[in-house]
């Protein structure tokens, strides 16, 4: 199989029909073999039913359902270790990464033998300003800690070849950040840039606060950095409480009377947040290491339609069931 489509989704109900016939176009003109791999992440709503009704008319359509809603990236991750194809795209549901994009992708990595493909977005207007700012200070912030192979505004649409794939596949990582993971590997890239679209339908998967969580995961999965930031703000304030001590000293040789609480508030305020912020800091790499250490799978597949004969048109079933009908009359 040439090429593989992973797809993310929890409660995609609203995307699916969009999706569908924006990607099947897309993939059908490609002139090579495909397989679309959605992965359901445990959606609450009726994502699962209408996958398995596009699949009965869409024989490359496979559908991977997971026991729970384990996250984007575990679902993502679920995705490319499923997937057969020599090449793997992996994309979101909500349309703001053009499908269309994909045989471009395919055609660069296939020319100058790439084992990467990175969709990067040229123009992001149609984003909040809010998320214009965050997502670009998230990229500045890594370039930083991880190093200036992160290609900025790139996000997850990307092709990978299955030596990527594989390589990706053998990291320990519990928790997988993609995003630093497959710049990390220094296998020969391009690019491919796009604008990127509103989202088509639904609400978004990525909030504030799965923001935050990504950045901190993203941060504590490559660098140290915060380690060091704990050390140094441990130094500067035992200078600091070193020339509060002084300051006391010479007060007291002077003579000079001192009011001892304001002196003793404000020492004991910053020691105590210093102390706090490097509790949190270092608590953040104790659990990573806990987490390891426990080895639980990050995801547990439900079931995999690849092993499951695809469901009769609803046509046919409903004409099997009138003949059935008609026998039994």
């Amino acid at each position: 199989m040439t090429l593989s489509v992973v797809i993310p989704m929890y409660n995609e109900e609203d995307a699916l029909p969009a999706l569908v016939s924006r990607l099947r176009p897309a993939l059908d003109g490609i002139g090579a073999s495909y397989e679309v791999v959605a992965v359901d992440d445990g959606s609450a709503d009726r994502t699962a039913s209408i996958l398995d009704d596009f699949r009965a008319e869409w024989p490359e359509l496979r559908v991977v359902q997971l026991r729970r809603n384990s996250g984007h990236q575990a679902a993502l991750t679920a995705g490319l270790h499923s997937s057969f194809g020599r090449y793997v795209v992996s994309i979101d549901a909500d349309l703001q990464d053009p499908p269309e994009k994909i045989p471009e992708m395919l055609e660069l990595a296939q020319r100058q033998k790439l084992d990467i493909v990175y969709g990067v977005r040229s123009d992001r207007s149609t984003d909040t300003g809010f998320k214009r700012r965050t997502a670009g200070a998230y990229y500045w912030l890594m370039r930083r800690l991880v190093g200036k192979n992160v290609t900025s505004q790139a996000g997850d649409f990307r092709l990978l070849s299955r030596d990527a794939v594989e390589a990706l596949k053998a990291l320990p990582d519990q928790q997988q950040v993609y995003r630093l993971l497959v710049p990390w590997l220094g296998f020969p890239s391009g690019e491919v840039t796009y604008h990127r679209d509103e989202r088509v339908a639904g609400e978004t998967k990525y909030p504030l606060s799965k923001m935050i969580r990504l950045a901190i995961d993203s941060i504590t999965s490559f660098s140290a950095a915060p380690l060091r930031i704990a050390t140094w703000l441990g130094i500067i304030s035992f200078f600091a409480c070193l020339g509060l001590l002084v300051f006391s000293l010479v007060a007291f040789v002077s003579g000079v009377a001192v009011p001892g609480w304001t002196s003793l508030f404000v020492a004991v305020l910053f020691i105590g947040a210093v102390q706090l912020i490097c509790a949190g800091m270092l608590g953040e790499y104790v659990g990573r290491i806990y987490t390891a250490v426990q080895q639980r799978p990050t995801y547990f597949i439900g079931s995999d339609s690849a092993s499951a004969p695809a469901p009769a048109p609803a046509k046919a079933v409903k004409s099997e069931e009138r003949a059935r009908v008609s026998v039994l009359s």
